[in-house]
């Protein structure tokens, strides 16, 4: 199997990595696709915070599973978002992480959320940039969001985004349900709405493998007692639609605090990547020294920001924190990450990406 997949990777990274390496960064396409009819989610995960990094794909190795780690426009652009981690960097973090650790499972590095917030040509230029950065850096799949405008520059903004990813015949997700109503509220996605953004696309020949919708999630942490409704029959409705557009399923966010058993259900209504952020940086931060997490919190407060914004602020402290530390962190990611690979009925799914990439004679 790992001879199969290494096979796989393509060309342009094998050149970075080098023709020894058996770090085994795949093509979101491939990766995406070939789940297309299976009940799994490929755990995406966006680590704010270096350290746990290990932690994930140690989990990955022991259970078999293909995953993949992502960065959003505003955690890590061009210059760094508010993690201080540049296109290049994260690829460099991840790369080096893999060989330092011996991960050879499948995985993707996947840019997250390319937001794009209206249709002026300095927003478009932005993205196209970024876009860029990440190719040149050695990201293999792309979620481009331009859910915050009307349908119609959805469609045109992603249209003209895509283009050099579809050129490269990488991974593309896109994304809808972002834009506000009448009364400035956010609706949940509806599969009418899904159908025409989907079909728009196509008329401009963007074929993507990965739809993001609203379906009731909350980003960020679920505080105790709130209850969060996913819709989970609507949500299957729009991957049927999805299906026949030949997408390979949907995508889910909020997945922080969600309880397991409603996350091991979300497989069986179509989603088939699975995005963990807030989760990584909460065990991040629940493992640094004292000192420095009483001083993040005391910029936050001062700077009346989220502490999410002190990343970026005491990276070059967060970097070098003593190994107890860090290896503390790397063993509560390693759980977490274990839990959710198992609850995403992941475990055994590099396996069965070999099998379907290469199927018998």
């Amino acid at each position: 199997m790992p001879n199969i997949l290494l096979n796989r990777v393509p060309s342009k990274i094998r050149e970075k990595l080098g023709s020894r390496s058996t770090v085994c960064l795949l093509n979101g396409k491939e990766v995406f696709s070939g789940f297309a009819l299976e009940p799994t989610i490929i755990m995406a995960c966006n680590p704010r915070i270096r350290h746990v990094i290990p932690g994930i794909m140690r989990a990955a190795q022991e259970l078999d599973a293909v995953i993949a780690f992502e960065l959003t426009r505003t955690e890590g652009g061009i210059d760094g978002g508010y993690t201080g981690q540049t296109p290049q960097i994260f690829f460099d973090t991840v790369i080096n992480y893999a060989d330092e650790t011996g991960f050879t499972k499948p995985f993707i590095i996947h840019a997250d959320h390319i937001t794009v917030k209206d249709n002026s040509a300095n927003e478009l230029e932005a993205a196209q940039q970024l876009v860029a950065a990440q190719l040149a850096a050695g990201f293999t799949s792309f979620a481009i969001d331009a859910s915050f405008n009307p349908l119609p520059d959805n469609i045109s903004l992603v249209s003209q985004l895509a283009k050099p990813i579809l050129a490269g015949d990488l991974g593309l997700e896109v994304e809808i349900g972002e834009a506000l109503d009448s009364e400035g509220k956010v609706t949940r996605t509806t599969p009418e709405e899904a159908e025409r953004f989907l079909a728009g696309l196509a008329d401009h020949g963007v074929s993507p493998q990965l739809l993001a919708i609203e379906n009731g999630y909350k980003r960020g942490n679920i505080l105790e007692g709130e209850v969060v409704l996913l819709d989970l029959e609507g949500t299957r409705s729009i991957y049927e639609i999805a299906r026949s557009f030949g997408l390979a399923g949907l995508v889910q966010h909020g997945i922080t605090g969600t309880p397991l058993r409603l996350v091991g259900k979300l497989a069986d209504y179509g989603i088939k990547k699975g995005n963990i952020g807030t989760l990584w940086q909460n065990v991040a931060h629940a493992g640094l020294p004292l000192d420095l997490m009483d001083a993040m919190r005391q910029w936050a407060r001062s700077e009346k920001k989220d502490i999410k914004y002190a990343t970026g602020v005491f990276k070059a402290d967060i970097d070098t924190i003593p190994e107890d530390n860090r290896r503390q962190i790397e063993e509560m990611a390693f759980r977490e990450a274990k839990e959710f690979i198992t609850a995403f009925n992941a475990k055994g799914s590099a396996t069965r990406l070999a099998a379907t990439l290469n199927p018998p004679a």
